[in-house]
């Protein structure tokens, strides 16, 4: 699969006539609980020449390339990836931080260095928590649940905890968050719906498991809380953002790792 996705990634480049920076995955494969029928969600960064960007129309800064049963492949513009990190997009330091990466840049590797210094705490907490929030209360609230659902809402309620505790971005694996953040008693119940979600096609629906839901409503609850008497952060200014874009769009070197 590897080498069909670098293939899809050279027919993008001519194709859209870009460079891509960087290239990971970043869906349920990249977080380490992916089932055997899962998809490969691949995304990536990319530069057009630099005319491109001095039009006076608005010109488009994604790639949708494909979406089927086997690969979600599309990619944000350079341009569009850093004004979103001005604002601690949670996106930007996920696909930073993928375990997978498909294809990477010398350039990339500069711009990553200044990426976790746009990371804002307070922004990144309420993304995590609304996404966990949100899947509990559609999917696990029932009496019959979707049990693949439980990965939706632990991980960002983890990854919470991460950064309340270390004031950066979270690891993209799960097992990482697991190991650093969750209670030794929820943990043979996560461990059997991981060994539960690697075997199965697709995990269908099932009892719900009301330990875990009453662990999920008490910490969601909790992080509430904590979250919302947080101090405002003020954003960095644009200056930073502003060189590392333009040092890529005028440097022409196709070094790739």
């Amino acid at each position: 699969m590897r080498e069909r996705i670098m293939l899809e990634l050279s027919e993008i480049e001519r194709c859209e006539q870009i460079r891509i920076l960087h290239t990971v995955e970043s869906g349920s494969r990249a977080w380490g609980f992916a089932s055997p029928d899962s998809d490969y969600d691949v995304r990536f960064i990319y530069v057009r020449d630099i005319r491109h960007y001095l039009k006076l129309e608005k010109t488009r800064n994604v790639i949708e390339w494909q979406l089927d049963e086997v690969l979600d492949i599309n990619g944000w513009d350079l341009q569009k990836a850093l004004r979103l990190l001005h604002t601690s997009n949670p996106t930007l330091f996920e696909w930073s931080n993928s375990p997978i990466v498909y294809k990477t840049t010398d350039e990339w590797a500069e711009i990553q260095k200044e990426i976790n210094n746009y990371f804002l705490a307070k922004s990144g907490l309420y993304h995590y928590l609304s996404t966990a929030i949100g899947n509990y209360r559609e999917y696990l609230k029932g009496d019959m649940v979707k049990l693949k659902k439980y990965f939706y809402v632990v991980r960002p309620i983890l990854a919470c905890k991460w950064i309340l505790g270390k004031n950066c971005p979270p690891p993209m694996p799960f097992a990482e968050l697991v190991e650093a953040e969750l209670e030794p008693a929820m943990r043979p119940i996560i461990e059997r719906l991981l060994v539960q979600k690697s075997a199965a096609p697709e995990m269908g629906e099932g009892k719900r498991i009301d330990a875990l839901n009453m662990y999920i409503e008490e910490t969601l609850a909790q992080l509430k809380v904590t979250i919302d008497a947080l101090p405002q952060e003020n954003k960095s200014d644009w200056n930073g953002l502003n060189e590392l874009f333009l040092n890529t769009i005028i440097d022409k070197r196709h070094s790739e790792v």
